[in-house]
């Protein structure tokens, strides 16, 4: 399939629903009869806007997916967005994760949902993902796609991490370096994420067990998923060691495909070469919702 730039013009818009008492704020592109719904996940210190780059369509996910024929939800995540300002009832992970169901539901209420709904994370927004797919309310989605995440830091992230612990709240220098290196990696006017920046709200970051808590769940997934570590993460151990660290934690999943993105830095969806990675992923998307089985075998299969 072949995209130009004027595919890539489907319209975006915000939306902002109740959930609870709370406001839910969201980032749509919606296509008629969809092959399936894909919902978003984003990182921490943005918001769903880095789905949608502005001024770069070529980089967005929505317009791509919407252009291949899924309808696209990029909810902001509990404490961003509109929700800012509720994090008090916000605050344990299985709030969060009511919270992100009840809002997904309430946005697609009257919508057309295809063959149903695939869950794309990026970053910290893997940790809300992979308790959604581990919830016995994730039994039916179609599969689950995690950029940016691991389970051992990246030797250079280690110190810029300690200092993320002790104040969230803003993205400090060293943490910053690690996020959006190396340079070439991005637009000029996309490195940095200033146009897309958000605060943290006071749960996001670093929490003791959560290596521990994270194996635990992850055996819980049974949907297919696949995993994108960028050939220039800094904040996770990449690279073949770090794929196979995990893939291996996904010991329920019928089907696991690893992925090292060429070119790309930690920030795999506002890069350049986010267009190979956005397809790439949206190739494992359509296989999933045409109910492409991988051949059985003890522990699920593994894609190299």
């Amino acid at each position: 399939m072949t995209f130009t730039e004027p595919e890539l013009t489907a319209a975006v818009r915000r939306q902002v629903v109740g959930v609870h008492g709370v406001p839910a704020s969201a980032l749509v592109a919606e296509v008629p009869r969809p092959q399936a719904v894909i919902v978003a996940l984003h990182g921490g210190a943005t918001t769903s806007a880095y789905f949608d780059h502005p001024g770069h369509p070529r980089l967005s996910l929505l317009r791509t997916a919407a252009a291949a024929g899924f309808t696209v939800l990029a909810p902001d995540r509990p404490g961003y967005g509109s929700s800012a300002g509720h994090e008090k009832r916000l605050g344990t992970p299985e709030q969060r994760t009511d919270f992100a169901y009840a809002a997904v539901e309430t946005l697609l209420e009257d919508r057309e949902r295809g063959v149903g709904v695939f869950l794309w994370a990026h970053s910290a927004g893997c940790e809300l993902a992979v308790r959604m797919a581990s919830d016995p309310r994730g039994a039916d989605l179609l599969g689950l796609e995690l950029a940016g995440m691991g389970r051992v830091q990246h030797p250079g992230a280690v110190r810029a991490m300690e200092e993320w612990r002790r104040g969230p709240d803003r993205l400090r220098p060293n943490l910053r370096r690690a996020l959006w290196d190396p340079p070439h990696a991005y637009p000029p006017d996309v490195y940095g994420g200033r146009r897309i920046g958000s605060a943290s709200p006071a749960y996001e970051g670093y929490r003791e067990g959560w290596q521990e808590e994270f194996t635990e769940l992850a055996a819980h997934v049974r949907m297919p998923v696949h995993i994108t570590l960028a050939e220039y993460e800094q904040v996770w151990a990449n690279g073949p060691a770090g794929l196979a660290d995990l893939t291996s934690v996904f010991t329920g999943s019928r089907r696991v495909v690893p992925h090292e993105q060429a070119g790309a830095g930690h920030n795999t969806s506002v890069g350049r070469t986010a267009l190979a990675y956005h397809l790439r992923v949206l190739a494992f998307v359509e296989e999933c919702a045409l109910g492409v089985r991988a051949l059985p075998a003890e522990g699920g299969h593994r894609d190299g």
